[in-house]
């Protein structure tokens, strides 16, 4: 009996000893040290991709978009639409899957996609203007006859085949914070006379900020929108 015992109270003690090393071995020293490397040669990545302003305040991630809208007249609305600031580049369509119902004290999207077909809405395998509301298509084209009308000035008139697929469409995630070269380029107009500049100061601007494919064969050109946006920022208080 006193050797079941004793060789009981030696197992629980084995135990217990290996639960305390493994706490600390994995619990402890493991996260520290990730923590540390990351910290160390990635510090940017590893606080977010945060971007700041020349002042020094974080006004986002170079990973999440952002919206750029004007103020709601009534911000107890919630059925309001919101109007885009067109001071501003604007960001592809974000909508990702709705709104955060969970937590109401944070104002978040919920990333993901609609997971509708191409076709979806089309009429004679067509997006037009007789598609059903509520469908991919019908977005689509209400997109795509806002970018025109919000982009074209007095002197500069948006082609409709020179609107590019992700100025009406959402990613995947809906919350991609980059927009094509050739979006970019098709606002430049509208924000050069919205804010008072030349339109050759816009159009560097956005040469500027033109990312290349990444390691040069992935992906596709890209132009970061909160990053133009600091930019024109400053170029405005210059």
């Amino acid at each position: 009996m006193n050797s079941s015992v004793s060789s009981t109270a030696r197992l629980l003690g084995a135990g217990l000893r290996a639960l305390l090393v493994l706490t600390v071995i994995c619990g402890v020293i493991y996260p520290l040290a990730v923590t540390g490397i990351a910290q160390a040669l990635f510090n940017d990545k590893a606080n977010g991709s945060e971007i700041k302003d020349k002042s020094g305040q974080v006004v986002g991630s170079s990973l999440i978009g952002q919206t750029y809208d004007l103020p709601k007249q009534n911000p107890d609305d919630a059925e309001e639409a919101a109007k885009p600031d067109l001071k501003w580049f604007q960001p592809r369509p974000s909508n990702g899957l709705g709104s955060n119902s969970v937590n109401t004290q944070y104002a978040l999207i919920l990333s993901g996609a609609t997971n509708r077909s191409a076709g979806n809405g089309a009429v004679g395998g067509r997006c037009t203007e007789d598609a059903e509301q509520g469908t991919l298509c019908a977005q689509v084209v209400a997109a795509k006859e806002a970018v025109i009308t919000d982009n074209s000035t007095a002197a500069y008139q948006v082609k409709p085949e020179d609107v590019p697929a992700d100025a009406v469409t959402s990613s995947g995630s809906g919350l991609d914070p980059d927009i094509s070269p050739e979006y970019a380029r098709i606002q430049v107009r509208r924000v050069a006379e919205r804010n008072k500049l030349d339109v050759k100061q816009v159009e560097e601007l956005v040469a500027d900020h033109v990312q290349g494919r990444t390691l040069g064969f992935m992906g596709e050109p890209r132009v970061n929108v909160l990053e133009l946006n600091i930019a024109l920022r400053a170029l405005t208080k210059s």
